[in-house]
């Protein structure tokens, strides 16, 4: 479905982020008068990709992907924890924003992963809340008897697995009960 405001489709987006991010590699950025910009932008948004990222201050979306101001609708989270204001926030993006694309993105050395892969029973709050929530790939990731930082790395792949499968089942069941089966 290609955004009805700007005409992009999810793949031509896709390689715009893709783009920006190799600019951000070689320290290329884009140069923007954020003046007009800003003017604009008072009208309202019109956003290429909804992004779900971690709320690690080192990877921000909008400077990885060589972004400006309302290029993107940025859902952040400590190690991507998902909960219901969150999905709501990106179920917006897409049924009122009508953004073509949906980036769930992990990042090398997350301190919310390396917490679950070293503490996994920590109880610290609402820190304990996330860490457990990132537990179980921590768990997986510890089956392939990897260490140190390949551990991590493999405790964070594990979890955008599981991230996204969980997300395209809930998302299949939310289509099932909205669809009826045709009459035979």
């Amino acid at each position: 479905m290609a955004n009805p405001d700007r005409g992009l489709s999810g793949k031509q987006v896709w390689q715009r982020l893709i783009a920006g991010n190799m600019r951000f590699v070689q320290g290329l950025f884009q140069g923007r008068n954020m003046l007009d910009l800003r003017r604009t932008l008072t009208q309202g948004q019109q956003p290429e990709a909804a992004v779900l990222c971690c709320s690690d201050s080192r990877v921000p979306a909008e400077i990885i992907f060589d972004q400006s101001l309302g290029d993107l609708f940025v859902v952040r989270t400590a190690g991507l924890v998902l909960e219901p204001t969150s999905i709501g926030s990106l179920e917006y993006a897409v049924a009122h924003l009508h953004v073509p694309l949906l980036v769930i993105k992990g990042h090398e050395s997350c301190g919310a992963v390396t917490a679950a892969v070293a503490h996994p029973e920590t109880d610290e709050g609402h820190i304990g809340a996330i860490v457990q929530r990132i537990a179980p790939a921590a768990a997986q990731a510890r089956l392939t008897g990897k260490s140190g930082p390949a551990l991590v790395e493999e405790a964070t792949e594990r979890h955008l697995i599981l991230i996204c499968s969980q997300r395209v089942a809930q998302a299949s069941r939310l289509c099932n009960r909205r669809l009826k089966p045709a009459a035979t």
